[in-house]
């Protein structure tokens, strides 16, 4: 049970230094963000970047799909807009996972203690800084818990049983990713915690993007809910999302064997090749509907437009 224990704190943690980060990397830009969303979105491909570079800033897919969502119920956005930026946001939140499988385990607590130091400070921009430093420092402390408690956790009966499970089934696999996600409502945090068992041993890189793809599901959930109190024109955002996901994952399923063959051939360290095969099963997706994004938008509003 300690295992257990240690293991939700870790969790907690991770979760805790993104909330950090992002809060600091906000602070740093002001309304900057809100501003590119409403000016840098009239076309597809201008959404789609505007997507990755927000995201990217925000280190959170939901937390700028929810700022989406809130511009489109005060009519700031259109629906159609909203397209490119969810493309972007499914490419920008994986280069937060590339940036974690970084080793800077001997600056956890120099930049730790800098960040405490940045935040007695009374300026803005250096109090930010302070809440970056301290994010980092929380989140990469977080995945080597993660991958400390992999082992240990293994020898809990009915752990060892769900890992079999998972090892045996795709879509088992699928569906614990989409579960976690929706819990924790962090897609990041998810891919930290398969991570961290990858690293550790506890199942092999098949099952690891198998649940990867589940947390691209588990993702919509956050948005949706958030979409429930906007107009027609959130919802559909919010719908757009999860079709988008959900397609992307059922076109891929069938080549999680060629995706686990090509992250073995990109890197040697299994979460370094999760993080490359998030990148491009995003890359993927989000090109393959971008030159169609508007009839894909079309499509949204036929099926669930009278909604």
């Amino acid at each position: 049970m300690t295992q257990l224990f240690l293991f939700i704190l870790f969790i907690g943690l991770f979760i805790y230094g993104m909330t950090l980060l992002r809060s600091g990397l906000y602070n740093l830009s002001g309304d900057s963000l809100k501003d590119a969303l409403t000016k840098l979105t009239a076309t597809p491909w201008k959404g789609l970047l505007a997507g990755i570079g927000i995201t990217c800033i925000l280190q959170s897919s939901s937390a700028v799909m929810i700022i989406t969502i809130g511009l489109i119920s005060a009519r700031l956005l259109s629906f159609p807009q909203s397209i490119g930026i969810i493309l972007g946001t499914n490419i920008g939140t994986t280069l937060t996972t590339e940036l974690i499988t970084f080793d800077i385990e001997s600056f956890l607590l120099p930049f730790a203690f800098l960040g405490a130091i940045f935040l007695l400070f009374g300026k803005r921009n250096l109090r930010s800084i302070g809440l970056i430093l301290l994010g980092v420092s929380a989140v990469f402390a977080a995945m080597g818990g993660f991958e400390y408690l992999a082992g240990p956790l293994r020898s809990i009966d009915f752990v060892n049983r769900l890992l079999i499970e998972l090892k045996g089934s795709y879509l088992l696999s699928i569906l614990a990713g989409t579960i976690i996600t929706a819990i924790i409502q962090s897609s990041t945090a998810t891919t930290g915690i398969i991570m961290g068992f990858l690293s550790g041993g506890a199942f092999g890189l098949d099952t690891g993007i198998a649940i990867m793809l589940g947390s691209n599901i588990g993702t919509c959930v956050d948005a949706f809910l958030a979409s429930l109190l906007g107009g027609k024109e959130a919802r559909l955002c919010a719908y757009a999302h999860i079709w988008l996901n959900v397609l992307g994952v059922i076109a891929f399923y069938p080549f999680i064997g060629l995706l686990t063959s090509i992250g073995l051939q990109l890197a040697s360290a299994p979460d370094v090749q999760l993080a490359h095969i998030g990148v491009i099963f995003n890359v993927i997706t989000s090109l393959m509907v971008l030159p169609v994004a508007t009839k894909f938008g079309n499509l949204i509003i036929k099926i669930h437009g009278r909604h």
